[in-house]
């Protein structure tokens, strides 16, 4: 079949190989049977899953980034919703300058809001406690929090809400069986998208870390620093199989489709 667009296809195929082709490499090297991170590897074994699965700041480091991830996703969501209803539903003045508020950390880069929250949070209140870490990944998910849950608002009939409160419905009755079923892709996507980008931070986490709180990402980045053996590359392995893991369960259970239709629309 040709395509009408043979371009946009020859880009298309090359940004796939871009993408894929180095994970594949990292794939293969994590069953090495050799002691250094090298490709072609030097025969298959899984010693270095056993390695990663036994190696305890991996593990600790692992612990800390999944709470953090759930916490600041849903801390951001608790602070999004809100004041998504409050931009489009709301008769909130400077409704575009309060929604560029909340979008800016997407385009500022992540550098630039650590170094801010490191300045103010560290240096002048001299916080060095997990609480900086959490402080740092809310304020980066409230950009997806507002931004997706917005578009599934902005999509829905506004006149559903009108009709229940019509019929008698409290606000928090109208809230409960008509708004946020209609936020339930946005929450759903807002929610992957804010887990995913939490626990796979690096600029942020490296900048507001402490003693007490370091992300599997950081440790990670430490330990290529010291060492070269194909560890990481199993942890990372790990780590791919575990997010296709998820994808499968979220496409079964709920589909692609309706978890993103809030953006997709």
């Amino acid at each position: 079949m040709k395509t009408s667009r043979p371009v946009a296809g020859t880009l298309a195929v090359a940004g796939y190989i871009i993408m894929i082709v180095p994970i594949l490499f990292v794939v293969a090297t994590a069953f090495s049977a050799g002691s250094t991170l090298k490709f072609p590897p030097d025969g298959l074994s899984l010693r270095w899953f056993g390695e990663a699965l036994s190696y305890d700041p991996f593990l600790e480091s692992l612990v800390t980034s999944l709470q953090l991830a759930v916490a600041s996703t849903a801390i951001a969501l608790l602070l999004g919703v809100p004041a998504t209803i409050a931009i489009h539903r709301g008769r909130l003045p400077g409704k575009n300058i309060v929604e560029s508020l909340f979008l800016s950390p997407l385009i500022v880069p992540e550098l630039v809001v650590g170094l801010a929250l490191f300045q103010q949070l560290v240096i002048t209140y001299n916080l060095e406690n997990a609480s900086v870490l959490l402080i740092g990944h809310t304020a980066l998910l409230l950009p997806y929090a507002v931004r997706v849950t917005g578009a599934s608002l902005a999509n829905a009939d506004p006149s559903l809400e009108e009709a229940a409160r019509g019929l008698g419905a409290s606000p928090l009755r109208t809230f409960v069986t008509v708004t946020l079923p209609i936020l339930r892709p946005g929450l759903f996507s807002a929610a992957l998208l804010g887990f995913v980008t939490s626990f796979n931070n690096v600029p942020l986490s490296l900048l507001l870390q402490s003693r007490d709180a370091r992300t599997l990402p950081v440790t990670m980045l430490d330990y290529v620093q010291q060492s070269y053996d194909p560890m990481v590359a199993a942890t990372s392995t790990l780590i791919l199989g575990a997010t296709v893991v998820i994808a499968i369960i979220a496409e079964r259970t709920l589909g692609f489709a309706k978890i993103f239709g809030g953006i997709n629309r």
